[in-house]
């Protein structure tokens, strides 16, 4: 017996199906495919490029928060230390992946003294680096040879004074290096600056006496402190660090022409859309918040300071004005951005 079609019904079941297709083409309209692919950020390995080398301030910030965000993406997070050429080979890396599963953590200062040492920066701040994210304040020091009598700046000073030309200095590279120029040109003095591809490197020179200043973040030195072969004598920040309340910061020992601070965070490419970048942005100040993160990031010598992307580039503008004013002391012109 054949069977019979219900026309009626056939047809509702179209009408159905017709309504049913509307809708859904209305929600690709509402949420276009880049809405949609960025709910399921990230698809694959997010890798983390780091400036400088393993066991740096940086790095060790960069593991703990790779490893917090991890669990919360459900995705592996991969630290990748690029030291060396003052930057430009971990921004590079960072801006060539052309990607937003490609980001970049390290302090502000990697990108904003470029301009006063460098003929050609091969990038554009303003246009191709977005700040996603305030992390951490890395606390940075002025250390010496345990082995020398020097205990304050003004000693430093007075023994560099007494010995024109035959002290070695080695610095982070970034900011410190700029300061550092200001410093020597205030206090007129005579130290040779030793370029070194990890700072890292230096801490077990100036251990035995080869270099006889060192400025970088307590995080390198903390080792060396603990086993005597480094003296700490000046913290650099603004404030005096809790984990070191006998020392003194630059200021404070009449020395201000040495101060600088280390702000770090998390930055993106120009591909990363304004939404996937907040969303980054708010699971970075989640995990910076945590209790243990914190702790534990200030244990190795730096300050949790977690900021959105607004007041990250507030902090970045003060800096950019602040090296500026350093810049213009010495006589330094700014460099040219590459087309």
């Amino acid at each position: 017996m054949r069977g019979t079609v219900n026309r009626n019904g056939g047809a509702s079941i179209v009408s159905a199906i017709t309504r049913r297709a509307a809708v859904m083409a209305g929600a690709a309209l509402m949420f276009p495919r880049s809405s949609m692919a960025q709910a399921a950020w990230p698809t694959r390995v997010v890798k983390i490029i780091v400036p400088l080398g393993p066991g740096s301030g940086a790095d060790i910030a960069a593991r703990m928060l790779g490893e917090r965000l991890q669990r919360m993406w459900g995705k592996p997070v991969v630290i990748e230390n690029r030291p060396g050429g003052n930057g430009i080979a971990a921004i590079t890396g960072f801006l060539t992946a052309n990607d937003d599963h490609t980001l970049f953590y390290g302090a502000a200062a990697t990108f904003t003294v470029h301009p006063y040492q460098m003929e050609t920066i091969p990038y554009d701040f303003k246009r191709d680096i977005l700040p996603i994210a305030q992390a951490t304040v890395t606390i940075a020091v002025v250390a010496v040879p345990a082995s020398s009598a020097v205990n304050t700046m003004p000693e430093f000073v007075k023994w560099a004074k007494d010995n024109p030309g035959k002290l070695n200095a080695a610095l982070v590279p970034g900011i410190a290096e700029i300061t550092f120029d200001k410093f020597v040109k205030v206090e007129n003095l005579q130290i040779t600056k030793v370029p070194y591809r990890n700072i890292v490197d230096a801490v077990s020179d100036a251990s035995v006496g080869r270099v006889q200043f060192l400025s970088t973040a307590f995080a390198i030195v903390q080792p060396s402190v603990e086993g005597r072969t480094i003296r700490v004598i000046a913290i650099t920040n603004n404030e005096r660090f809790p984990g070191l309340p006998d020392v003194a910061t630059c200021a404070e020992q009449g020395v201000p022409s040495m101060a600088y601070e280390g702000l770090a965070g998390l930055f993106g490419g120009k591909l990363l859309s304004a939404d996937l970048r907040a969303r980054i942005g708010e699971d970075v100040l989640r995990a910076m918040g945590d209790p243990v993160i914190k702790q534990r990031i200030e244990a190795t010598g730096q300050m949790v300071l977690p900021g959105g992307a607004a007041a990250f580039q507030a902090s970045i503008d003060g800096q950019i004005e602040e090296i500026k004013r350093s810049a213009a002391y010495l006589g330094l012109n700014a460099g040219k951005v590459a087309p």
